[in-house]
């Protein structure tokens, strides 16, 4: 199982015999720096919050060879940027060249796959919390190749205004009957903040995945930014975004309250993406059995590149369980 890291506080790392050197600044003022070491192939998702962190190239080069996803975070502490190997598999150029010459009608239906599991999982969210998922189940079900009639911003406009409601933060507006108290923004505030921080993880890990498969990231089978690096990653983990969902419903579950903000405006404390940090390992319903998520990833991105291949039509993605 591949380990997350996260260092929110000043620090230097470096290399040396394939291990990971971390030393960190003492608690206390005149203290001995802490120094721990971590074999870098155990490594999956490295994040750098403080700007007062240095790397060392060699470090970095070492951790792109293990194919570590690399995420810097910005003066706000929340992830910025992200580092990936040019070189993921032994296939790549064959792999390149499939993805590229890849059918319209192909990944149309792909994303047809991508949609109608999207919204399947986000009808089991909402069934774990107590809230009515029939209508999302139905209109699955009327995903058509490409989804022509836009039935995944359908699902979303059910789907957000309902998935908190039965948190204590949003209660008395559902038992009001106010069901717009919650509007989501990839900019706005709390709880906003918990679900973008946990899709930067997430994304990250489905670059991962793509990469280590030997697909380009960048060449999506929906999403088209020119402006954007990841636009395969960003289709890929949509059927993926509710788990990161769930998890935060248990974390306002915990934090029925924003934090008071720190020094330096973000409320986001170390230890609420401590709980965001374990998106990695988090157990989801794969191939009829649990699997922690970041191995369905790879287990996802190895059915693309059948797909583009031609070894075969179906994309394999979680399933949200739901216990009986």
């Amino acid at each position: 199982m591949k380990k997350t890291l996260c260092f929110s506080n000043p620090a230097y790392l470096r290399t040396g015999l394939r291990q990971l050197e971390i030393e960190q600044v003492a608690a206390e003022k005149g203290g001995k720096p802490q120094k721990v070491t971590v074999p870098i192939e155990e490594i999956g998702v490295l994040v750098l919050e403080h700007p007062q962190i240095t790397i060392s190239h060699v470090a970095l080069a070492a951790l792109i060879e293990e194919n570590v996803a690399v995420i810097t975070c910005n003066d706000k502490f929340l992830p910025a940027g992200l580092f990936l190997p040019l070189e993921g598999h032994t296939l790549q150029a064959r792999r390149f060249r499939e993805q590229i010459e890849a059918a319209l009608p192909l990944k149309k239906q792909l994303w047809q796959q991508t949609v109608r599991q999207k919204i399947i999982n986000q009808a089991r969210a909402l069934r774990r919390q107590g809230i009515e998922d029939k209508p999302l189940l139905r209109w699955s079900l009327e995903v058509r190749s490409g989804d022509p009639d836009n039935m995944e911003a359908r699902a979303a406009a059910y789907y957000w205004p309902r998935l908190f409601i039965n948190t204590p933060l949003f209660v008395e507006e559902a038992d009001a009957g106010d069901f717009d108290a919650f509007i989501r923004e990839r900019y706005g505030d709390w709880p906003n903040c918990l679900l973008n921080y946990g899709y930067a993880i997430l994304r990250a890990v489905i670059a991962r995945a793509l990469v280590a498969s030997g697909l380009l990231p960048t060449l999506g089978i929906h999403h088209r930014n020119q402006y954007n690096a990841y636009c395969l990653a960003d289709d890929i983990m949509e059927p993926y975004r509710p788990v990161v969902d769930l998890l935060v419903c248990d974390i306002l579950q915990e934090h029925p309250n924003p934090p008071e903000p720190d020094q330096y405006g973000n409320i986001l404390s170390p230890a609420l993406k401590r709980k965001l940090l374990q998106i990695p390992v988090l157990d989801v319903w794969m191939e009829r059995k649990l699997s922690p998520l970041q191995i369905a990833a790879q287990r996802t991105a190895a059915s693309l590149a059948a797909c583009f291949g031609g070894q075969s039509k179906e994309l394999i993605f979680p399933e949200i369980k739901i216990k009986s």
